[in-house]
């Protein structure tokens, strides 16, 4: 590492490994993933390479949501362990040199939690406006037409107020008045009591639905055309979120992380318009560092084209903020089985993974995604995703996204767990289990581990600029520049091959590519000469 990126704050090109606490490492045999069981396996995490992990909730929780349905957003469910294995998995990470980054949810909580359990009880407590609750119009409907992500209504009504309450998730997840300064306080607070005990950053959930219309007014329809598998996607989502006001509770809270020193936020930001909303939340030195969207977690492909437009929308400018990318994670079918056909799979995950590490930016790695694991098919009667039994059969259920990690491809459960595991393992992970792959060289394990050591010794992956985009067909071929060192990139979407033509010194390839020629799936590194 130079001076330049030893001089970079950590967190500026870092490859993030996300983890699903509920589906990593079972520690204490209930067929659930937990707390230690990560701890146990972090040093294989850090023999990847990467610079920091991202953990899924391990909140106290109902878990109707797995999690983001908060009761305590300052202890650990009982389902994942304790505030003390939390620390013992700190101390671990750290020691390994990993950061750890945890989720944070602001825009709901349970309706298990205590301040909603007293928001409900009267109208003029403590509480009372710390939810969103209006009356019901004169025939008794709910005050306004916004619908909810998980279907139906975005109300639902309580009779112990006789009012109704807002949720843009499910009906358990009772939207915050985040507009309220006490309820920022809180979230505050909340954010302090982590950074206290000593975590690295925050990965913000569904920010962009932290605020709402106050005046309630109805969301205007969607124009024709799309995929519309709730009533949620038939309208166009102006006044239930993306208020705003969003970013200058964002200030609030960087101003609070800044407080900590060398931390990392990153918002996730949703719906078919993400790009202004993750411009704002990073916009200038005060907001969050960087923010994601679904421009390749909901893609239908992965071509070229979605890429490079992904790569233009994020350029290199005064006051924008820095691009994080992730092509899976725990809201989105495994890529692998979207993108690819079956023979073709091992090949397009070799591409796919030098893609994501050479661009400008982070690089999201979602766990399994190193083994090339593939979407298990769940059936209805096994499904735990309320979203996924809501909408069936037309999504790809994100249960089969959240199946157990494949350790060991001779043990019961691939080593997941000695007892039987809440989601099915893949019939097909046995084959691509962690073992297996250690034990060869050429395997996506392996190439994985040399990709991410590739990034931390070029400065021109990690930090440089990105430039000379250029698509020609399934062709995608770019720049990244660092000082006077120039690296190309030229990736195949094809299961064609295709010339290129190209000088210069090969510092990574895959599927048998060459700076003359790229094979079916074939990606290159070349630095250019004297570069």
């Amino acid at each position: 590492m130079n001076g330049e990126q030893a001089a970079a704050p950590w967190w500026k090109g870092a490859v993030v490994y996300q983890i699903y606490p509920r589906s990593f490492q079972d520690s204490n045999a209930d067929g659930v993933g937990d707390l230690a069981g990560i701890a146990a396996r972090l040093d294989y995490v850090a023999a990847l390479g990467v610079d920091a992990i991202w953990l899924s909730p391990f909140f106290t929780s109902p878990m109707r949501d797995f999690g983001y349905d908060i009761a305590d957003y300052c202890d650990v469910d009982a389902l994942f362990g304790t505030l003390a294995d939390f620390d013992a998995l700190l101390a671990r990470a750290h020691a390994l040199g990993l950061r750890v980054i945890i989720d944070q949810v602001y825009a709901h909580t349970s309706d298990a939690h205590g301040w909603f359990q007293q928001s409900r009880a009267r109208r003029d407590g403590e509480k009372a406006d710390w939810y969103v609750w209006a009356d019901p119009r004169p025939d008794g409907t709910p005050p306004n037409n916004w619908q909810s992500v998980f279907g139906g209504p975005g109300w639902t009504w309580d009779a112990r107020r006789r009012q109704y309450y807002m949720h843009n998730f499910l009906s358990s997840q009772p939207q915050l008045n985040v507009h309220l300064p006490a309820v920022q306080r809180a979230l505050l607070d909340v954010a302090r009591f982590w950074l206290e005990r000593g975590v690295d950053g925050f990965r913000i959930d569904a920010i962009n639905f932290a605020m709402h219309d106050p005046q309630l007014r109805d969301n205007p329809p969607a124009p024709p055309g799309g995929p519309r598998t709730r009533p949620f996607d038939y309208q166009l989502k102006v006044y239930n979120q993306s208020h705003p006001d969003i970013p200058l509770f964002l200030e609030r809270l960087r101003a609070l992380m800044d407080e900590y020193g060398a931390c990392f936020s990153v918002a996730e930001v949703g719906g078919p318009t993400p790009l202004a909303e993750m411009r704002a939340f990073t916009a200038g030195q005060t907001r969050l560092n960087s923010a994601y969207g679904f421009a390749f977690l909901y893609a239908e492909q992965l071509t070229a084209r979605v890429v490079a437009q992904a790569i233009a929308d994020w350029p290199e400018a005064p006051g924008l903020g820095w691009p994080s990318w992730a092509l899976t994670n725990h809201d989105s079918p495994r890529g692998l089985s979207r993108w690819a056909a079956a023979d073709h799979r091992a090949a397009f995950a070799r591409m796919a993974m030098l893609l994501l590490l050479s661009l400008r930016g982070n690089a999201f790695l979602y766990y399994g995604e190193e083994l090339g694991l593939t979407q298990v098919d769940i059936p209805f009667d096994e499904l735990q995703d309320p979203e996924a039994i809501a909408n069936w059969p037309l999504t790809l259920s994100r249960d089969g996204a959240r199946t157990p990690m494949a350790w060991e491809g001779d043990a019961p459960n691939l080593g997941f767990s000695t007892a039987r595991p809440w989601l099915r393992v893949g019939a097909d992970h046995a084959a691509l289990a962690v073992d297996r792959q250690a034990a060869d060289p050429q395997s996506l394990l392996h190439l994985t581990r040399r990709l991410i050591a590739l990034r931390k010794t070029q400065a021109a992956l990690r930090l440089g600029a990105i430039d000379d985009i250029a698509v020609s067909g399934e062709l995608l071929c770019f720049s990244r520049r660092h000082g006077r060192r120039i690296l190309r990139v030229a990736v195949n979407f094809a299961a064609t091959p295709r010339p290129l033509g190209w000088t210069g010194s090969v510092i990574a390839a895959v599927n048998g590519a060459t700076a003359e020629h790229l094979p079916p799936f074939g990606a290159i590194i070349i630095a250019e000469p004297g570069a």
